[in-house]
């Protein structure tokens, strides 16, 4: 059933290499990522020792970058490290907020579970609107105006941010560093799984309800199309996407691609019942496309269509569809740190 139905879609081959498909992806949507900081520095800006009833302080770290030309791009990053003196596996949560616990992070039942988890507001990288005068966008492009249609939206901006966090991450001795997983969820999931298309440091990378350009396959998707995301988001993509708007079919590429970029590391998706905008039917397809990229043991899951309480933790491909409405719950953090431990 799943192999009819991806043969309908005509879904384009994956290419002969995986750098030839990521080169696609940033040309045609993203935008080409800008270059590595020429060096970084870091600073503590304040810790609190209590955080986790004292078991994990949380500590606040600003990262300093010096790009091209001297110029210098800042922005913190919330780090919660157990304090039991043993390496961790850790997170890297890509958040929508700044202020910890919160909603979308269960910060204790992480670090009682042994993760170390590092946490970065979106927003302090470049804000989430049109404007690209502010945080990196203002420094990358003069006047705030992009002049090519390849030069990168603000989900790019935001995956460069998250190599910044694993470069600092990879300096401390408490963490294993070939053991990070980044997380995002919705726009931030179509983040985190271009951060570990283009980032091989990650161990794997977790989409939660990132649906339209992120998760889902977009050929006959349901819900958000790619005129819908366009038209309200133009400033996360690269104008050569826009094309592509009430015109799916002649893609040279579909999202199965992303998921396949991160091959042979680990990819994990989350779906939710009553998220039908994101389309739980076309995420659990492009992890059934991508799995042929992985070959032997890429995705594991019955020839038939995702129903509720579905968890596939076989392969290196993760999904599950949960109950409920577009959302990064405690349950969703549960499926992941069950995935993870079958794979350490």
């Amino acid at each position: 059933m799943l192999k009819e139905r991806i043969d309908s879609l005509g879904l384009p081959d994956f290419p002969a290499t995986k750098a030839a498909a990521l080169d696609m992806l940033l040309h045609e949507e993203y935008g080409y990522l800008p270059p590595a900081p020429i060096s970084m520095s870091w600073e503590v800006l304040e810790t609190t020792p209590r955080f986790c009833a004292g078991k994990a302080p949380l500590t606040k770290v600003q990262l300093n970058c010096v790009l091209d030309e001297g110029k210098v791009f800042s922005f913190p990053v919330y780090c919660m490290i157990p304090a039991d003196g043993k390496k961790h596996p850790a997170f890297l949560h890509l958040n929508f907020r700044t202020a910890l616990p919160d909603t979308y992070q269960p910060s204790e039942e992480l670090c009682d579970n042994g993760y170390a988890v590092f946490t970065v507001c979106y927003n302090d990288i470049t804000r989430d609107n049109n404007d690209f005068e502010s945080g990196l966008a203002g420094i990358l492009y003069e006047n705030g105006q992009r002049k090519k249609d390849t030069d990168c939206g603000k989900i790019a901006m935001w995956a460069w941010g998250a190599h910044r966090v694993m470069d600092y991450i990879c300096t401390l001795p408490e963490i294993e560093h070939s053991r990070v997983t980044v997380v995002g969820h919705s726009r931030l999931g179509k983040t985190a799984l271009l951060a570990g298309a283009t980032d091989e440091r990650f161990f794997c990378s977790v989409s939660n309800d990132s649906g339209c350009s992120g998760a889902a396959i977009t050929r006959e998707k349901q819900g958000e199309r790619v005129k819908d995301i366009v038209d309200r988001f133009p400033f996360w993509f690269c104008k050569n996407y826009y094309k592509y708007s009430e015109r799916e079919s002649e893609m040279p590429f579909d999202q199965h691609w992303l998921i396949g970029c991160i091959a042979p590391r680990y990819a994990y998706v989350c779906s939710a019942e009553e998220d039908l905008w994101a389309d739980p039917v076309s995420e659990h397809l492009a992890c059934y496309a991508a799995g042929a990229v992985y070959g032997e043991g890429g995705f594991v899951t019955p020839d038939r269509a995702p129903q509720v309480g579905d968890i596939f933790h076989g392969g290196r491909i993760g999904y599950h569809l949960r109950r409920g409405m577009h959302f990064l719950s405690r349950e969703d953090w549960l499926n992941y740190m069950r995935f993870l431990e079958g794979k350490l």
